[in-house]
This record gives C-alpha cells, structure tokens and sequence, in this order.
C-alpha cells in the first residue's frame, strides 16, 4: 500500500494535470473564431408562441 501511495498516486495526479494542462493551452492554436464562447439564442417559452409557429416545423 505504501508503494501505490508514494509513487503510483502522484504520478497518476501529475499526468491527470498535465493533461488537462495541455487540453486548457490548446485554445491558443485554434482560429480565432473557435476559441470565442459558443453563441447563446434566446429561447422563448412555449406559453408565450403562437399556436401557428408552434406546429409551423410539422408541415
């Protein structure tokens, strides 16, 4: 048990960091239009749409 504490442990939580290191750093090479957030659409209730725009997509 001593053995897994002292070295297999750390090394596993060294490459969990280093991994998610690299994962976080990656945003520096995409192109500039994916390293911004993803857009968010405002989303309206169904309480307040019409019933025609509700059933318009089934047609």
């Amino acid at each position: 048990m001593a053995f897994f504490r002292e070295y297999v442990s750390p090394v596993i939580i060294l490459l969990i960091f280093l991994v998610s290191l690299v994962a976080v750093s990656a945003r520096i090479f995409l192109p500039s239009d994916m390293a911004v957030p993803a857009p968010i659409e405002e989303v309206t209730p169904a309480s307040l749409q019409t019933p025609n725009s509700f059933n318009a997509g089934l047609n």
